[in-house]
């Protein structure tokens, strides 16, 4: 296997890519060449318009994580951050308060306004900033693509006793940022998904793959949103490449993030074996060729393989690079051929 190709969301995404690409360069991916290149499809539907600025929190989550400047408590934004900015706006009392840019983060969104202001499409500008974060024999390995160059954005309703029509909507960001998902979500709402295109080199990326994987990213607002971009689904479903995912439920819950809130808005069963099946196998019309679950989850394994999906329990937690290549290797051991 010589390309590979990863369909991402943000912090999940981005330390599953690091793991994958510290087993190739150990050669500690059976089957996976030592020059192997990979490809990131990025989910672009988190992206918010802030103070002007186009802010693309997976997109940045994965370029920082690759070119080891992402804070490594918090999981996004700069390492070694100051909030000079975010202060001062709040003293103007300028809203949104409740979403902080820092100021090294900062640069990143003044860039990529200034070059989409120009004329260029979002696909090009994160090329141009990956120059500033892949190194050279990183950037000859890695690829990083917007899922599309179009405005796609995730909104949540949320109920509203205040409003006419019992509920309301909110961005994505707002959902996850300022009230922190503690609340139910009654729907999800992706503007503008069924009139997007693929970006350039994602259709073919997916297509040319000897590999294709789905990292344990949230399957609603991160992989779903990539799948429901016109022609990724069908280029997944028409692949040579096996198509093999990750769970990011293990034991019954999300290990970060908002999957359990997420799944539960559209009525799947938050567990290991149903995300599975909501992605569903290829030879009855879904888009994986095998699914892995934690070990917590093992007694799940007969309900996956049941429906025509092979299935294997592992360590799924990413607590260093090591394991998480292990997890790299396993996804590849279960489709290899």
């Amino acid at each position: 296997m010589r390309n590979i190709t990863v369909l991402s969301g943000g912090m999940g995404g981005a330390r599953f890519l690091r793991g994958l690409l510290h087993g190739i360069e150990h050669r500690l991916l059976p089957g996976v060449a030592a020059d192997a290149t990979v490809t990131v499809v990025a989910n672009t539907a988190d992206d918010i318009w802030l103070h002007g600025l186009k802010v693309c929190p997976d997109l940045d989550t994965v370029m920082y994580t690759l070119g080891d400047g992402i804070d490594p408590e918090r999981g996004w934004g700069r390492r070694d951050e100051t909030w000079s900015t975010k202060e001062e706006l709040a003293a103007y009392g300028v809203e949104p308060t409740w979403f902080g840019l820092g100021d090294r983060d900062l640069a990143t969104h003044l860039v990529r306004t200034q070059m989409l202001d120009a004329g260029y499409p979002l696909s090009q500008v994160t090329e141009a900033l990956c120059r500033r974060w892949l190194t050279p024999s990183l950037g000859d390995r890695v690829r990083l693509l917007p899922m599309s160059d179009d405005r796609v954005e995730t909104h949540i309703a949320i109920a509203d006793p205040e409003s006419a029509s019992g509920r309301r909507v909110v961005h994505f960001q707002e959902y996850w940022v300022r009230l922190r998902a503690s609340v139910p979500a009654d729907a999800v709402v992706v503007v503008g998904l069924d009139d997007a295109t693929p970006a350039p080199g994602v259709v073919d990326a997916i297509t040319d793959a000897d590999l294709v994987v789905l990292p344990p990213s949230n399957p609603v607002v991160s992989v779903g949103t990539i799948l429901g971009v016109p022609r990724v689904r069908e280029a997944l479903v028409a692949t040579r490449a096996p198509v093999v995912g990750l769970s990011p439920i293990v034991g019954g819950t999300h290990v970060r993030g908002m999957a359990e809130q997420m799944l539960t808005s559209i009525g799947v069963e938050v567990s290991a074996a149903a995300v599975g099946l909501h992605y569903g196998p290829r030879s009855d019309g879904g888009v994986l060729d095998g699914w892995l679950v934690d070990r917590v989850d093992a007694d799940q394994v007969p309900r996956v393989t049941a429906a025509g999906l092979p299935c294997r329990a592992v360590p799924l937690m990413m607590t260093d690079l090591d394991a998480t290549a292990a997890m790299a290797a396993a996804a590849v051991e279960l489709v290899g051929r």
